[in-house]
């Protein structure tokens, strides 16, 4: 790929800026859970690199909190990956950006919101829509939006638009989702200026 604005070839589609958004939710987990001297990144073992997570270990560390990584290779994995990372001390979970976490409505996200549930731990994720359906904290582009993105780009690409100048096109617009009634059930207090930047609030 020559650029996202001038891609080339035969390749176009949307990025969602999902590892550079994974950083900004390491720093809301942060400013969820004050006290927590531990957090955990979830990661799947297939898509993150490890630069990746170094660079948030030691984000992590100049905000005085260490960051216990836990890698998953498939979904046989998750429950126990999550039963670690609180048997570990982590206050906080920050699930990394992948499909094998975070899509709303599957079952591998339906493994991760019962384990979390059970485990009363803090969790953030890629998608808003994940805060609404039970969890914490959700931050970024709403995934209903990313597939009519998707599916105006494909339109676009059928009337005859060549991909090779058809520029990658990134998220309009970044939600963070607060569920207040998921805290409440956790025992859980969320600062209240953090609530009060929240684009929405469950109560």
């Amino acid at each position: 790929m020559t650029s996202l604005a001038r891609p080339g070839g035969n390749i176009t589609g949307i990025s969602l800026l999902s590892p550079e958004l994974d950083g900004k939710r390491q720093d809301i987990l942060i400013e969820a859970v004050p006290n927590a001297r531990r957090i955990a990144g979830m990661a799947d073992s297939r898509q993150t690199p490890p630069y990746h997570l170094q660079a948030l270990e030691h984000a992590a560390r100049s905000r005085g909190v260490e960051l216990l990584v836990f890698r998953v290779n498939g979904p046989e994995e998750i429950a126990a990956a999550i039963e670690a990372a609180k048997t570990s001390g982590a206050g906080g979970l920050n699930f990394l950006a992948t499909p094998l976490f975070s899509l709303p409505g599957t079952r591998n996200n339906a493994i991760v919101m019962e384990r979390i549930a059970a485990l009363r731990l803090p969790a953030i994720f890629q998608f808003p829509e994940t805060a609404e359906a039970g969890a914490l904290v959700g931050y970024g582009p709403r995934y209903v939006e990313t597939y009519r993105q998707r599916a105006r780009m494909v339109a676009r690409i059928l009337r005859g638009a060549n991909p090779a100048i058809v520029p990658v096109e990134q998220p309009a617009r970044f939600q963070l989702v607060i569920n207040l009634k998921a805290a409440k059930a956790l025992g859980h207090e969320v600062p209240a200026g953090l609530v009060l930047r929240a684009d929405e609030v469950i109560e």
